[in-house]
């Protein structure tokens, strides 16, 4: 998308005047709102495949489309430029909740599944009642006249068929049984020596992504603070959307090795070998180094951190 084609839209935006009120629908809107849908229409495809693969086969990927749709559409309505916020990671929010909300009111689970889920609520509520606490599996199983294991297939259908649940019973190797809500990190209880080597990791990571090529920088940014498509970034930089994904795996793959030099101990070679590839890497691994000196690193959070998490796991 080149200049001249963002400077339309950010006309497009700034010339809406009506709002549209709830009880209107679609057809109904003002050509410049209905124009902007309709321009970020691709947007909610793209949302939904990325929610999608949280979910079952079973859930049908239209209705996510509907929904992700009528996310789009409230983001048209709502949208302020004066936020600062581009429209689309504006939009992109609104759409994966609108997604998230019909998913959690939908009973997406097949009928058989509803019918033993049913029975074991019933048993659940019954033997609660009788002992006066929640039952373990082994005493939901003996009631339902099923093995354990039978059990915990059916309760993971169960959870399977909606949005993760954190009350989603978990194996462990102890007597007790844990649910997800259990196993989830206190950030209060965060060690303060792993709060640190976790702010200088981000650290690392916000130097490394400023000392990328520039091209590489903009493919990073773009696709994981910015959450903007492939597509948009290739017509911005006016190349294929091949070459955006090689661009990408390769600057996280700088980012890795970059990154890991600086624990290694030896800066000087961060994957081995030799020659101009191997000097290459050993500047870029040394530049990491030198750009932030180490009190800079331990400061609190800043504008990058709250997003490394993204780039950290396709890194890992």
């Amino acid at each position: 998308m080149n200049q001249s084609d963002n400077e339309q839209r950010r006309r497009r935006i700034r010339s809406r005047r009506t709002r549209v009120q709830p009880s209107q629908g679609v057809g109904s809107m003002d050509v410049e709102l209905a124009t902007l849908i309709e321009e970020h229409l691709p947007l909610v495809k793209h949302v939904v495949f990325q929610v999608a693969v949280q979910f079952p086969r079973h859930v049908d990927r239209d209705e996510l489309a509907r929904a992700g749709a009528l996310g789009l559409v409230e983001a048209a309505r709502r949208y302020d430029e004066a936020s600062g916020v581009p429209f689309e990671r504006f939009a992109a929010q609104r759409i994966r909740g609108a997604i998230l909300d019909a998913v959690r009111a939908a009973d997406w689970a097949p009928r058989s599944v509803r019918t033993l889920a049913r029975q074991l609520e019933q048993a659940e509520q019954h033997l609660a009642a009788e002992l006066g606490r929640m039952p373990d599996r082994n005493e939901v199983a003996e009631a339902l006249d099923m093995r354990r294991d039978e059990l915990d297939q059916l309760q993971h259908r169960r959870f399977r068929s909606v949005v993760l649940n954190l009350e989603h019973a978990t194996p462990h190797e102890g007597e007790k049984d844990l649910t997800l809500v259990d196993l989830l990190a206190d950030e209060d209880s965060i060690e303060p020596s792993a709060e640190l080597e976790l702010r200088e990791l981000h650290s690392y990571l916000r130097d490394a992504i400023r000392l990328l090529p520039d091209r590489h920088r903009l493919v990073v940014v773009g696709s994981f603070l910015e959450g903007r498509t492939s597509q948009e970034l290739a017509d911005f930089l006016g190349v294929t959307v091949s070459r955006i994904s090689q661009l990408r795996s390769e600057a996280l793959l700088m980012l890795q090795e970059g990154i890991d030099a600086q624990y290694a101990g030896e800066l000087s070679d961060p994957s081995g070998g030799s020659g101009r590839v191997a000097r290459r890497k050993a500047t870029f691994a040394e530049g990491i180094a030198t750009v932030s000196a180490f009190a800079d690193r331990m400061e609190e959070i800043n504008l990058i951190e709250s997003d490394a998490p993204a780039l950290t796991t396709r890194m890992t």
